[in-house]
């Protein structure tokens, strides 16, 4: 066993485990075992699980990449300040700055890319654990010869086989792997721009959106589609709705993270401040938020400082 082999080892299992885990409940239920529908329900079980137990790194993720476009203008001063500088001390003063400047700001350059990192190889040990289940190989866990066989033979609605790539749907003319194939591309490609396009016009300020970051983020809008395209057309149908599903999470996530957690001073932020605002006033609240507290706190400074009227000091007999 090399050494990839061994570090996929835990998380192929883990992968096995909730598939045959969600497999074995839809059976019970009462849904065929070897039905196609029966695995791409525990794919959509799988997708789930993994995606909630992430939730709390994303949420971390999209905190840090916030931060770092914030700190993106002080950056930029940074790299103005050493331009032209190619000496030695000039590079390590100012890869030094910088990191300073991202300490300061609660992050770090690499914290967005950590969600990748932790999905990239749970991605291909899923593709590991299907591409064996095809070829009828059983897993490193619970995957048994029986259910891999179940899996490789299972077809949706009885005409589309899980195993076949959209490649393969044109090589052999297969019209309903062709249809299948190309309506879970157009999904996928469809939900992957709208949540990036979401991000990026609701989601960031204007002074985020005049940052090297963002013009980088603008191209991968475009690049990642393509990605998919190329990708749909490799990857077998059970992966690809993996994958879709994943999109989906992905997608569901943001709207609530936009709508509940923008970017302050973004556009989704103005929009969340109008709702509250309604919100308030229909139910008879000042329309911003502490306003209640502010006015008290002014009329309680209006009381002590308001000028008091002097008592005088004659006899009762003279003041009659």
């Amino acid at each position: 066993m090399d050494i990839f082999a061994l570090l996929m080892w835990p998380i192929k299992w883990v992968i096995e485990a909730i598939l045959v885990g969600f497999h074995t409940l839809w059976t019970a239920i009462g849904f065929s075992d070897g039905s196609g529908l029966t695995w791409v329900l525990s794919i959509v079980g799988l997708v789930l699980v993994i995606r909630s137990a992430m939730i709390p790194l994303t949420v971390r993720q999209i905190l840090s990449s916030r931060k770092s476009l914030e700190v993106q203008p002080e950056i930029q001063r940074i790299q103005k300040k050493y331009k032209g500088k190619k000496d030695q001390f000039s590079r390590e003063a100012m890869q030094r700055e910088t990191m300073e400047a991202y300490k300061k700001a609660g992050t770090n350059p690499f914290a967005s890319c950590l969600p990748l990192l932790v999905q990239m190889p749970i991605f291909l040990g899923l593709v590991q654990v299907l591409t064996d289940a095809n070829q009828q190989k059983p897993g490193v866990g619970l995957l048994t010869l029986e259910l891999a066989t179940l899996f490789s033979e299972s077809t949706l609605f009885g005409v589309v086989p899980l195993h076949m790539t959209m490649q393969a749907g044109f090589e052999q003319g297969s019209i309903p792997v062709i249809i299948t194939a190309i309506v879970l591309t157009l999904i996928m490609v469809a939900t992957q721009f709208y949540t990036q396009l979401q991000i990026m016009s609701k989601n960031q300020t204007p002074a985020m959106k005049e940052s090297p970051m963002y013009k980088q983020q603008r191209i991968l809008l475009y690049i990642i589609p393509v990605f998919l395209l190329v990708s749909a057309w490799l990857f077998p149908l059970g992966t690809m709705f993996y994958w879709l599903v994943s999109n989906i999470f992905t997608a569901v996530q943001q709207l609530i993270i936009i709508n509940s957690l923008p970017t302050p001073g973004s556009e989704a932020a103005l929009a969340r401040e109008a709702r509250m605002a309604r919100k308030r006033q229909r139910m008879g609240l000042p329309a911003v938020e502490g306003a209640d507290d502010e006015a008290a706190t002014q009329a309680e400074i209006e009381t002590k400082t308001q000028r008091q009227q002097p008592r005088s000091k004659k006899p009762k007999s003279e003041r009659e």
